[in-house]
C-alpha cells in the first residue's frame, strides 16, 4: 500500500501506513440532540438496565441520550475499542453537533487512537441561523480553512470534510453547503463524507449533484446507506457511480428505526449479506462499515455494544461466513487509508 501523502488526526500528521483498523463514522463528544428538544429537560430520563431498551425504543424520552459530551467516559469507550483491536476512529461531529477538537485529542492523547476530525455542516435545523446569509465560496472558503489551517477556533486540523447533512428533500442552504464541500474537496484533496436524507433516491441524486459539479465520487463516502436503501436496483445504481458505499449502523440489531417507521431495519447478518453482494459485483474497493455511534445506549458503559463491536463480534462472523482475509483487510485498512490520506504537496 502506498504510504505517500498523510493522514491528519487531531494530535498531527501520521504517516498513512501507521493507520491500522478504522472506524469511519463515529461520534465521540458531540450533542446530537434535535434544537426542539434542547427546550425540554437538559437530560431528561438517566439511563438504567431497566429503561435503557424502552429509551431506544422510543417509549421514554431522553434528550440526554444524544448527548456525549464526557471526556472521561469517552476515554472509557475508546480505550476498550482500541483494546478490541481497533487503530483509527474517524469522528464526524461538524457543524451543529458542538464538535470539541480539543476534547478529541484529549481521547486520543489519552487511548493512542488515531482520531480523525471532519468538518462542514450538518443538516439545516442544526444550524448557525448565520448561515442562511452565507455563499457556496464563503463556506467553501471555511472548510479549505478547517483542513490546512485549523477548526471550531483551534489550530486542530480536520482530517476529512463530513458529515455534510442532506434532508429528504434537502434544502437551498444544504445544497449550498454542498457545492461549498465539493469545491473544497476539489483544493484540498480530502475526502467527502454525506449525510443523506431517508429517501431511497437520495443518495443517487447527491451523487448527480457533486458529480456534476466535479466532485471527486472516488473519494465521496455515502453514509447511512443501510437505513436508507433496501433494493438492488439502487444500490448498484449507486455503486456503480464509484462511491463508497458505507453501511455504518453495526450493532443496531432491531428492525424498528424510529426515525422512519416506514421502513424495516437490516440486522448485522442482513449487512453482510449486502457487502457480499457489493464484493460479488466488484465493489470491494467502495466498502466502509461503521456503527455511527451518537447515543449513550449504544455504549458499552450503558449496556451497549460500544465502539469495538466490529472487532468482537462483526470480523469474526466475518471469516465464519466466507469472507477471506484479504476483504477484511481491504474494508477494514486499505479503504479507510486511500481515503483518509491527503496529498503533502
Amino acid at each position: 500500500m502506498t504510504t505517500e501523502g498523510i493522514v491528519q488526526t487531531v494530535c498531527g500528521s501520521i504517516a498513512p501506513d501507521r493507520l491500522g483498523p478504522t472506524l469511519l463514522h463515529e461520534h465521540v463528544l458531540c450533542d446530537i440532540r434535535p434544537p426542539s428538544w434542547k427546550e425540554l429537560e437538559q437530560v431528561g430520563a438517566e439511563i438504567t438496565l431497566e429503561n435503557r431498551h424502552a429509551i431506544d425504543y422510543g417509549e421514554v424520552l431522553a434528550p440526554g441520550n444524544y448527548l456525549l459530551n464526557s471526556i472521561t467516559l469517552a476515554i472509557a469507550e475508546v480505550g476498550r475499542m482500541r483494546a478490541a483491536g481497533g487503530s483509527g476512529i474517524v469522528e464526524l461531529s461538524c457543524g451543529g453537533l458542538h464538535p470539541d477538537p480539543a476534547g478529541l485529542k484529549a481521547v486520543s492523547e489519552a487511548t493512542g487512537a488515531h482520531i480523525v476530525m471532519g468538518c462542514g455542516h450538518y443538516v439545516e435545523e442544526y444550524q448557525d441561523p448565520a448561515n442562511h446569509l452565507r455563499m457556496i465560496d464563503d463556506f467553501a472558503r471555511e472548510m479549505v480553512a478547517q483542513v490546512r489551517e485549523g477548526a471550531w477556533g483551534t489550530d486542530i486540523k480536520a482530517g476529512l470534510i463530513g458529515e455534510i447533512g442532506c434532508q429528504a428533500p434537502w434544502t437551498e442552504q444544504e445544497q449550498r453547503i454542498m457545492a461549498g464541500a465539493a469545491i473544497a474537496q476539489q483544493e484540498t484533496g480530502a475526502a467527502l463524507s454525506v449525510h443523506p436524507g431517508r429517501d431511497p433516491d437520495q443518495p443517487q441524486e447527491i451523487a448527480e449533484f457533486l458529480a456534476s459539479r466535479s466532485g471527486n465520487l472516488s473519494r465521496t463516502i455515502m453514509s447511512h446507506v443501510d437505513r436508507t436503501i433496501f433494493d438492488d436496483e439502487r444500490l448498484f445504481r449507486l455503486a456503480d457511480s464509484g462511491i463508497v458505499i458505507e453501511l455504518d449502523l453495526f450493532g443496531t440489531e432491531s428492525s424498528y428505526y424510529k426515525l422512519n417507521e416506514e421502513v424495516d431495519m437490516p440486522n448485522d447478518a442482513a449487512r453482510l449479506l449486502v457487502l457480499r453482494k457489493l464484493i460479488d459485483r466488484g465493489h470491494l474497493h467502495q466498502i466502509a462499515i461503521s456503527h455511527d455511534i451518537c447515543q449513550r445506549s449504544r455504549l458499552t458503559a450503558c449496556g451497549g455494544h460500544g465502539y469495538g463491536h466490529i472487532y468482537r463480534n462483526i470480523l469474526p462472523l466475518m471469516r465464519r461466513r466466507g469472507f477471506s482475509e484479504a476483504e477484511i483487510e481491504t474494508i477494514m485498512i486499505g479503504t479507510p487509508r486511500r481515503l483518509l490520506t491527503l496529498p503533502t504537496a
